[in-house]
């Protein structure tokens, strides 16, 4: 492979090839020195080396596939396996694979396939008979799988960094809004007064559970399957608890079978994307609710918001709109994971190469939402006015009528339902608020009630009530808010 190719100026995030490339691209494919060449006269027919090749998405790998490289040549010079010179020059030629990468300096070709060819290649083109050492007692199975791990342990990493941010996003906002008033709703229907507060630390507890999940999947992941080899381990007399250490792993993985064949890792942290993602998308579908004129409860400012080209009043809430409808690409790449998984033998097969590309795109898709969120939610401006008249409406207090009736006048539950089921009917012939209803008209239904009922009927007095833990009273969301922020710290 020439110089020419290899340190030709272009992007590495493309895949664009001059005529020469397609040239040089033929060339490697045909005349003996692919990777696996020795056991074939001819070459792959073109689209046999189109669907073969994966570089176009792997290459996002090769900080992994370089870092495991290392850890890998580091172990076989300890073991005796490779000499000290041989591991000098791998290690000095990795780094500068990796800095001629990150420059843009490297042309991928489909002939070599994936990522780990594309460095084994250059590097043997760099230092000689050094480089073709490396895959000493590894195969491109065990590689891979390594890698991937590695890929999606930062992944995880990265998005817990998100969630750090969405959370306390969110507890700053529930903070400033602990009192405020607004409608509960089941079957969104206006059911008990709640504060914004206390809705808010709701998806708080959500996110804090994705977060927790996905820490879970990280743990589990964390095992190396380095040394596995193809799929029966190695001859060698190599270290792979040496291996794991380096690359941070908490041991390697028991069984080579296993090693080479397991995605379950990735299935999971699309499992706890997906679960997550659907949380994104409940709270960006209250946001879309919300920013409306029908409910009026909040603005979003023109940085999360769109116009519309024909009609100048328009505001639309595109963003919290598109959060909401990328969850369908996610939980599509957990189903076509479990589906390209679900019938293979062990241990590895080539379908196991399509396992990447969806983890990529649903990581990437992720984290643009949860950044979005986060946006978002530093961005809120609630209405307090609008908040507070529709958590009055819909007779939002009947149940502490009927609490009243229960705790005053010793009825059984049932009972005193159905007397404020009776008084909500006389307060909405009469058009209007429970509070507003006169205690005659009360106690024409149930001549016991008294006028300490009025004490119960407002909307601030209904929040305040609910002490029990977990409640809504403003003082039951101070609480739990500190208690985060001491979890978070």
């Amino acid at each position: 492979m020439s110089d020419k190719h290899l340190n030709s100026h272009t992007d590495p995030e493309n895949n664009t090839h001059s005529s020469d490339d397609m040239a040089l691209r033929h060339n490697s494919a045909s005349d003996g020195q692919t990777m696996w060449g020795g056991r074939f006269s001819g070459g792959p027919s073109a689209i046999m080396a189109e669907i073969n090749a994966s570089i176009d998405f792997d290459k996002r790998l090769y900080r992994e596939d370089i870092q495991g490289s290392k850890a890998h040549a580091t172990m076989l010079a300890k073991q005796n396996i490779i000499s000290d010179a041989d591991l000098k020059a791998i290690l000095e030629g990795l780094d500068q694979i990796k800095g001629e990468i990150e420059r843009g300096e490297m042309t991928y070709d489909a002939a070599l396939e994936d990522i780990h060819m594309h460095v084994e290649a250059r590097l043997r083109e760099l230092i000689g008979d050094a480089g073709a050492r490396l895959h000493t007692a590894r195969s491109r199975n065990d590689q891979v799988a390594t890698d991937f791990r590695l890929w999606c342990r930062g992944a995880i990493d990265t998005i817990d960094t998100l969630y750090d941010g969405l959370l306390r996003s969110l507890l700053t906002q529930a903070e400033k809004h602990a009192d405020w008033v607004m409608p509960g709703f089941t079957h969104l229907q206006t059911a008990q007064p709640v504060t914004l507060g206390h809705h808010l630390m709701a998806y708080f507890e959500m996110f804090k559970r994705d977060r927790s999940r996905l820490n879970d999947c990280r743990n589990r992941l964390n095992e190396s399957p380095l040394g596995a080899a193809a799929l029966a381990g190695t001859g060698f007399d190599i270290d792979r608890h040496m291996t794991a250490n380096l690359l941070g792993f908490d041991a390697p993985m028991a069984n080579s079978l296993d090693a080479v064949s397991a995605r379950d890792f990735a299935i999971e942290l699309l499992s706890c994307l997906s679960i997550s993602a659907v949380h994104l998308s409940r709270l960006a579908d209250e946001i879309v609710l919300w920013a409306s004129a029908a409910f009026g409860f909040l603005t979003l400012s023109d940085a999360f918001s769109t116009g519309s080209s024909i009609m100048p009043q328009k505001r639309n809430p595109d963003a919290a709109e598109l959060i909401r409808a990328k969850v369908g690409r996610i939980m599509g790449a957990q189903n076509g994971l479990l589906v390209v998984m679900k019938g293979l033998p062990l241990a590895y097969s080539k379908d196991m190469q399509e396992d990447k590309e969806p983890v990529f795109k649903a990581v990437d898709d992720f984290e643009l939402c949860l950044t979005a969120m986060t946006g978002m939610i530093d961005d809120l401006k609630p209405n307090k006015d609008e908040m507070a008249t529709a958590a009055r409406a819909s007779f939002s207090t009947a149940t502490d009528l009927a609490d009243w009736l229960v705790r005053e006048l010793n009825l059984p539950f049932r009972d005193a339902h159905h007397i404020t089921g009776a008084i909500v009917k006389e307060a909405e012939n009469q058009n209007i608020e429970l509070k507003d209803l006169s205690l005659e008209a009360m106690q024409a239904i149930e001549p016991r009630v008294s006028e300490n009922i009025f004490d119960v009927l407002s909307v601030e007095a209904s929040v305040q009530s609910r002490t029990s833990f977990g409640g809504t009273s403003p003082l039951n969301v101070q609480s739990a808010i500190q208690t985060a922020k001491k979890d978070l710290s």
